[in-house]
């Protein structure tokens, strides 16, 4: 479970917040920020998975898998990263990576996968194809558009990014 929100930025668009006490509204620049943040990641794993499969010939399953699977990899390493800057320790900040991403992280793939699998012919396009990177750019775009609203109403409720907002001051 996410521990609570110590200190949210004004600026960010939500208000302090005090254990024992419901948080403020999340703002929609709050939200693309986050989401933004968790698209970097997962796009580096996705975009890494995708090549990889496609360029060993991989049928679409395992190709679809290892993009996963990085995507959550560096989806967590890009905070854990923030987090270990910021001084947490190796234990607390993967508690709160996980708390923080696996959600958002989870809707990303299966929204970016499912419109790349949608595209007729993307997942088989050589990696010189335009099909190919045009497909996998609108999967990604989608998966941000269709996330954010998401992070908007868990940030609202002090969780997700919202938990590690603080860590970033």
């Amino acid at each position: 479970m996410s521990e609570p929100v110590q200190h949210v930025s004004h600026a960010a668009g939500a208000g302090h917040h005090e254990p024992g006490h419901h948080p403020g509204k999340a703002g929609w620049r709050v939200a693309a920020s986050a989401t933004l943040h968790c698209l970097t990641g997962c796009a580096i794993g996705e975009v890494l998975g995708m090549v990889i499969g496609t360029a060993l010939g991989w049928p679409n399953v395992p190709t679809l898998a290892l993009a996963i699977a990085l995507a959550f990899f560096f989806g967590y390493a890009l905070t854990l990263v923030g987090l270990r800057r910021a001084g947490v320790d190796w234990r607390k900040a993967l508690r709160l990576a996980l708390a923080a991403d696996t959600l958002s992280i989870l809707v990303m793939e299966i929204v970016d996968n499912a419109v790349m699998v949608a595209v007729p012919g993307a997942m088989d396009a050589g990696l010189t194809s335009g099909l190919f990177w045009g497909a996998l750019a609108f999967a990604l775009l989608v998966a941000f558009l269709v996330t954010t609203p998401i992070n908007k109403w868990i940030i609202g409720r002090g969780r997700g990014h919202a938990v590690i907002h603080a860590y970033h001051h």
